[in-house]
């Protein structure tokens, strides 16, 4: 009785229909409001878009701009050939003001090579050189101009030190010998106005010049990694993508036995892991700095300083040693759907032989993201500067016109001037006040939403175009004979003619989610340095919530989809039908359709794992016969990451094939068994190989969840 009641709750059942074949070919257009608002949206996002083009200057990205807002090194300008950025006195860049906008309160400008030298500018005008002028703002022509007007002008810097481009910027030559810092060969300098500096002072300075200045250098030697093992990360993505094409071949015809296999190998990859890791932690006993914990070291730039620790790989070996205890107990507690499983993942299999364009359909996919991701990129880029540069009021003494906003061709005429002598007129930031500058947050938020809409819809264009097909495949009753001529393109052209609205509907809910969570992660971190708990706790709470929010429609607009497909119904119509028929086959649920992604997301492992093994041995040069082969980097690690996640993308490409027709094979089941008896007048369209084990595995389970209620 309690079934029965808990069965109307949740929809009513399918049934017989001697006219249904499958996706129905006979459909009409479906959320044509959505599909009319998708339009519109994409219209103001081209919109949007030419703005930024046409107000935006991505220079101001690519070069450093001195006190005038002029680029230096750019070509055309007077700038051209002085591609460096000099700061006149490096230490008043531990102002706090830095920190609040962006830009040193001292004179910059831009100069052909950076100073290799100390000098001041009293002994540069007592031996009359040449060399000083290059360090001097432009137009500085007269050396025997008296020192204090020449300084207290501003048109030389009173000192130079010893300096090294870094991000196109001169900042001094720190380095440290014997646990001593020093800049050149000196310990301290002269300021240029008689006094005596320690170089701690440069080094606090060059620090706050640029808040990412060391970041940038880490990305340099990334970037210089890339250079040189390029083309050794193409081939191992190569790699990754035969093994994964052969892995899904050998899937297609040895179902079974592939997925034993598959388990074995995870399990011996995960042990080998674990003994390499005991190995690096036993080799390491007793030598000298092994013992120090990871806390005490703190973050280090050069990733093979962790890998000299004791800890290190003491952690990696507990983290593989509970990931392997646990898949050896969820594959123990599941050997019986185990077998349930294979028999689905081999009908998948036959469904992807007869359709094998299917393989490279995600090719299409990947290519719609990629071209998403670079138009709100640039979009971004080009928003993020098109705003005006902003000219602010820096002095040395008292003013009463501090940090105020100025105008570089008036000021030396101006009543600021008059009342402070020493203030300057130096280039801030690039901002504005205009009606178009407050309307910038607004288009950068509007981009984002937009990306992730156009994105969330492209995905679901693919999900929709592969779920038809095999669903043309599941009911077919004489396979392949009754499928269409080309099911995949048929699929394609019935999602894109009829069903953009409700791919856009569906699409569009997600994207308000995600939008929602960006702006939850904005606002803390925002208020990182708040001291309301409760505030914290609330954002956090949120923020758990809306992140099971999206996993949730993410599943459910999946199946929605498959729903779409088949019955070329509306969203809300295909999300309902499909949720019910989810949780009318619960027991099922878990049964198959999960323990088969658990045996997908194996398989990914698997090809993920070797491939880094391989990459690993190879950049650490530890693989002999081609030692000598092996490119020269500085974080050998990149490379290795880099192969890693593009291998994990590559089988994630082919396994997500898999999973959309495990998924869509599932749901025409369950829609099977509802519709038809297996009798000759009811007979059911799944293979007599996969109804013999599927309605036996689901018999039993229904049993053991009767027997519980």
């Amino acid at each position: 009785m309690c079934s029965r009641r808990r069965k109307k709750k949740l929809g009513t059942p399918q049934k017989y229909d001697p006219t249904f074949k499958g996706p129905i070919y006979d459909r009409g257009c479906t959320d044509i409001i959505c599909c009319i608002l998708l339009l519109v949206a994409v219209s103001g996002y081209v919109a949007v878009g030419v703005i930024a083009w046409t107000q935006g200057d991505p220079r101001k990205v690519i070069y450093p701009t001195d006190s005038r807002g002029q680029f230096c090194g750019q070509q055309g300008t007077p700038n051209e050939k002085k591609p460096f950025l000099f700061y006149f006195n490096i230490v008043k860049c531990a102002s706090p003001s830095v920190l609040l906008e962006f830009q040193c309160p001292t004179t910059q400008i831009c100069v052909e090579k950076c100073p290799d030298r100390y000098l001041t500018y009293m002994e540069a005008s007592a031996k009359n050189t040449e060399y000083y002028k290059q360090f001097c703002v432009p137009g500085f022509k007269d050396l025997k101009k008296s020192t204090p007007e020449v300084l207290r002008d501003g048109d030389c810097p009173a000192m130079i030190t010893p300096s090294k481009p870094l991000a196109r910027r001169c900042l001094p030559a720190i380095n440290a010998k014997k646990g001593i810092i020093m800049v050149g060969n000196e310990t301290t300098f002269d300021d240029g106005h008689g006094h005596k500096r320690n170089v701690t002072d440069l080094v606090e300075g060059a620090k706050k010049a640029n808040v990412v200045l060391e970041a940038r250098q880490v990305a340099m030697k990334i970037f210089e990694d890339y250079t040189v093992s390029w083309y050794w990360i193409i081939i191992g993505l190569v790699i990754s993508m035969v093994v994964s094409l052969i892995f899904i071949v050998l899937l297609r015809f040895l179902a079974g036995i592939m997925v034993w296999v598959m388990i074995v190998l995870v399990i011996l990859v995960l042990g080998y892991g674990i003994f390499h890791c005991y190995m690096e932690y036993a080799a390491l006993k007793g030598q000298a700095g092994s013992d120090v914990s990871l806390k005490d070291l703190g973050f280090q730039t050069d990733v093979r300083v962790y890998l000299h620790l004791r800890q290190t790989w003491l952690a990696f070996m507990i983290i593989l040693c509970i990931t392997e205890v646990i898949i050896i107990l969820l594959l123990i507690f599941l050997r019986k759907r185990i077998l349930i499983a294979i028999a689905l993942i081999r009908e998948a299999s036959k469904a992807i032989g007869h359709i094998m364009t299917s393989l490279v359909f995600p090719l299409f996919t990947f290519f719609l993201v990629c071209l998403c991701i670079a138009y709100w990129a640039s979009t971004a880029v080009f928003l993020s500067t098109s705003n005006e540069a902003v000219y602010k009021v820096f002095n040395e003494t008292q003013c009463n016109y501090s940090r105020t906003t100025c105008n570089p061709e008036t000021f030396n005429t101006s009543n600021i001037a008059k009342q402070c002598p020493d203030a300057r007129c130096l280039f801030a930031f690039y901002g504005g006040e205009t009606a178009y500058h407050k309307y910038l947050i607004i288009f950068q938020i509007y981009n984002v939403f937009m990306f992730f809409w156009l994105a969330n819809f492209v995905i679901a264009l693919g999900q929709v175009t592969l779920a038809g097909a095999f669903a043309s495949y599941y009911w077919a009753f004489k396979k392949p004979d009754d499928m269409p001529a080309f099911p995949l393109f048929s699929s394609f052209g019935r999602a894109l003619r009829y069903h953009t609205g409700s791919l856009a509907f569906g699409s569009l809910i997600l994207a308000v989610v995600q939008i929602i969570r960006v702006l939850l992660e904005y606002l803390d971190h925002r208020l990182k340095a708040a001291e309301n708990k409760f505030a914290k706790f609330l954002l956090t709470c949120l923020k758990c919530c809306f992140w099971c929010l999206e996993k949730f429609i993410k599943f459910l607009n999946r199946n929605a989809y498959i729903m779409i497909a088949i019955y070329g119904t509306n969203f809300c119509t295909s999300a309902r039908n499909a949720f019910f028929l989810l949780m009318r086959n619960i027991i099922r649920v878990t049964v198959l359709d999960k323990v088969t992604d658990f045996l997908l997301f194996l398989g990914k492992l698997l090809i993920v794992g070797s491939v880094g093994i391989l990459a690993f041995f190879f950049f650490t040069q530890r693989i002999k016969l081609i030692q000598d082969s092996t490119p020269s980097l500085n974080y050998y690690w990149v490379p290795i990451l880099t192969v890693v996640v593009g291998s994990y993308l590559i089988a994630h490409g082919f396994f997500s094939v898999y999973a959309m027709c495990v998924d869509t094979l599932f749901l025409c089941f369950c829609e099977d068994l509802e519709r038809n008896d297996g009798s000759p007048e009811r007979p059911y369209y799944m293979s007599s190989a996969l109804s013999e084990i599927l309605l036996k595995g689901s018999l039993e389970s229904s049993k053991s969840a009767e027997s519980q209620e």
